[in-house]
């Protein structure tokens, strides 16, 4: 399996690293993981059994209370080239023909929707994982990798970032793989309708200026650096705080009404006022606005 390079600023503070065979998964002792997809070859293309590792390891951070943030980012020149379409017999008809000419029966569309629920199950335990989740994205991230992408809490591009919706050019829809329902929720329904219509490549500094993204730095190696500090200001936070403000996020976005989404708001400030240690906290607050004064 090919590895990618460890920055040796991160390599310092690494205590393990959970290995697969299409990811690498570093962890830290402040409660960071940074997870690599890890097949640059492929240009980090998502295979069934990479799929079912990515499911595995989104699904395991529910109940894991010592990971608190996670870095994503994809070895080598991009960030996920999309689905390996050389690996995905269970999302084609069989017998090598083209798709006009088979007459689909009912265990090929069976096997074909089995295959398209695995990998909708990947995007579904990533948002359900309580930790809020960065993606570093140089190079491509095209389909399904926009899809990964999309599925993040905070986007972070260099310049020669490009994401689209590849399927839309393959001769299927552009709603696959979660993005009909993040895309416009990000940019906006004028975006994602030119987009997914289109199949168009959208490059890092428009994904800033569209709102896709948080930020575009020069180089992967400054983007390293800012996904770093924003995740130790995150670390700073306290720990069910960090979690439960990513569970109203998620909810409120989605939220029937303004009442529907205080409503969620006050229960949860009552449980970190309560249970938590914001008396210690506010005092620490507190004296170090005096002394600022």
């Amino acid at each position: 399996v090919a590895l990618v390079e460890v920055c040796p600023c991160v390599a310092a503070r690494v205590i393990g690293m959970a290995r697969f065979q299409s990811l690498l998964v570093e962890k830290h002792p402040n409660g960071l993981d940074v997870l690599t997809l890890n097949r640059p070859e492929r240009m980090n293309a998502i295979s069934m059994p990479m799929c079912q590792e990515l499911t595995d390891y989104f699904a395991g951070l529910l109940h894991d209370y010592k990971t608190r943030v996670v870095i994503m980012r994809g070895a080598g020149k991009g960030f996920c080239g999309g689905l390996d379409l050389l690996q995905q017999s269970d999302l084609t008809p069989s017998g090598g023909q083209a798709a006009e000419d088979v007459h689909p029966s009912e265990k090929e569309v069976s096997k074909t929707l089995k295959g398209q629920r695995q990998l909708v199950e990947m995007f579904r335990k990533m948002r359900a994982a309580p930790q809020p989740i960065i993606a570093m994205v140089h190079g491509a991230a095209c389909g399904a990798g926009f899809g990964l992408a999309l599925a993040a809490d905070i986007r972070l591009v260099t310049p020669q970032a490009k994401f689209n919706v590849a399927m839309f050019k393959m001769g299927t829809t552009g709603g696959d793989m979660s993005i009909s329902y993040f895309l416009p929720r990000l940019c906006g329904n004028s975006v994602a309708s030119e987009l997914m219509l289109t199949g168009r490549f959208l490059h890092g500094e428009r994904a800033v200026q569209t709102r896709l993204a948080s930020e575009l730095y020069p180089t992967l190696e400054e983007m390293e650096k800012g996904a770093r500090q924003l995740a130790e200001e995150m670390l700073a936070g306290e720990h069910n705080g960090l979690r439960l403000t990513k569970e109203c996020l998620n909810l409120a976005i989605d939220s029937p009404s303004f009442e529907a989404a205080v409503a969620l708001e006050d229960r949860q400030q009552v449980l970190m006022v309560v249970g938590g240690d914001w008396k210690k906290r506010i005092g620490n607050f507190s004296g170090k606005s005096k002394s600022k004064l």
